[in-house]
């Protein structure tokens, strides 16, 4: 049960990561976490080439340590899909948040929607690895049919909380793209 708890934790963690990475009216260090810079060779990811931080409502600001980096930092933010257009300053990346037009809101709300079912298929299968694990047990080491009910009923109940969890937070962000 822990282990499924555990797997179940994990995929919770999972769509937080994804929703920080949704761009909402406000700036967030977290909108750039997927985006990778070509660096020395090899794709890192932006927060191993510089700092970021909100500056303010609405701009990102990325200190890039690397004085020979920052053209790279400004392409890899140009280059992410998340319609941020990066500017130089130095060493100091400056990434304005432009306001969300409501046609790209409603696609934040469906990729969010998405990224909350990929979450649930997740959970079910999670689900299934736990009632094929007690039928198991119930076939190779002699778990009473009485302990193997209980045990499902159990893995049900955990399996909702968390289908419940990943509701709670689609209309949480949901909520935070759609107001202004």
């Amino acid at each position: 049960m822990s282990d499924l708890t555990q797997r179940l934790n994990g995929a919770i963690t999972a769509l937080k990561h994804e929703f920080a990475g949704l761009r909402t009216g406000r700036a967030s260090p977290a909108l750039l976490d997927n985006v990778e810079v070509e660096a020395y060779g090899a794709k890192m990811p932006i927060n191993q080439v510089g700092t970021v931080t909100a500056a303010e409502a609405r701009l990102l600001t990325v200190n890039v340590w690397d004085k020979g980096m920052v053209s790279a930092v400004e392409k890899a933010i140009r280059d992410a899909g998340l319609g941020l257009n990066p500017a130089a300053d130095g060493q100091l990346v400056r990434v304005p948040l432009p306001e969300l037009n409501e046609q790209r809101r409603q696609e934040l709300v469906k990729l969010a929607r998405k990224s909350a079912e990929e979450s649930r298929i997740a959970i079910r299968n999670i689900r299934r690895d736990g009632m094929d694990a007690i039928k198991k047990a119930e076939k190779d080491e002699g778990l009473g049919e009485d302990d193997a009910k209980r045990a499902s009923a159990e893995v049900e109940k955990e399996i909702e909380s968390f289908v419940k969890q990943v509701d709670e937070l689609l209309v949480i962000k949901e909520k935070d793209i759609t107001t202004v």
